[in-house]
């Protein structure tokens, strides 16, 4: 799918990987396909194995990728050669020339996300176009704060997970974070790779932003 000049992808469960001006960027890559292409930078929410995947990680990168990641990755991803590993926290902001990068909060009410692990959505800044990819979590107030983002001619794109299964914001809290975040376009996550959540959950998220007037779609796996 293109978004404004970035072609954005759904690999399965959180996984994307956005295309722009040559470069790919890979966030939680889990269970990805063959299809997947080599990428420049690779973005890590959380150390969970299903976001944090050694042998998917080796499989996508190439010498010099860059990997950024929450410190409780660190140990893991070490294991991956050829890579150059970053460690960021939340409210680090990056400039990689050709996008820019803040790290946000992520975390839920219960214990499987806690607040105090400092885990990780990451807002990409792509020129005009910015994605909010929100991580593990609930519908927490920090979004409060994300959503100017769709003002002053920015499309804004929010990727939230929509799952619920004691693990992180089911359908229907997802839709009030989207209509806090006011996203031009807002894409279901955290689904169909057999972890957690099922492509009905994405699909009610999206039916759910229909009725409250919010543009929503489910991005097709490769």
């Amino acid at each position: 799918m293109d978004v404004s000049g970035v072609k954005a992808d759904f690999l399965g469960h959180s996984g994307f990987l956005f295309n722009y001006k040559g470069k790919n960027i890979i966030v939680d890559p889990y269970r990805v396909s063959d299809a997947v292409p080599k990428a420049d930078l690779v973005l890590i929410t959380h150390g969970h194995s299903d976001h944090c995947s050694i042998k998917d990680v080796q499989k996508i990168s190439k010498k010099g990728t860059v990997v950024l990641c929450s410190v409780d990755c660190q140990s893991s991803l070490m294991k991956v050669k050829g890579i150059e590993l970053h460690i960021v926290a939340v409210n680090d902001l990056l400039d990689f020339g050709f996008i820019r990068l803040g790290c946000v909060p992520a975390y839920t009410f219960g214990k499987r996300h806690p607040k105090q692990e400092g885990w990780l959505g990451f807002v990409i800044n792509f020129g005009k176009t910015i994605f909010y990819v929100a991580g593990d979590t609930d519908n927490i107030p920090e979004m409060q704060k994300l959503s100017g983002y769709g003002k002053k001619g920015n499309t804004f794109v929010a990727f939230l997970p929509v799952a619920g299964d004691d693990r992180v914001m089911d359908s229907y809290s997802a839709v009030k974070a989207a209509k806090v975040l006011n996203p031009a376009l807002a894409i279901p996550m955290g689904y169909g790779s057999g972890v957690y959540g099922t492509e009905k959950d994405a699909q009610l998220f999206v039916d759910l932003c229909k009725q409250n007037g919010l543009n929503a779609v489910i991005l097709p796996k490769i």
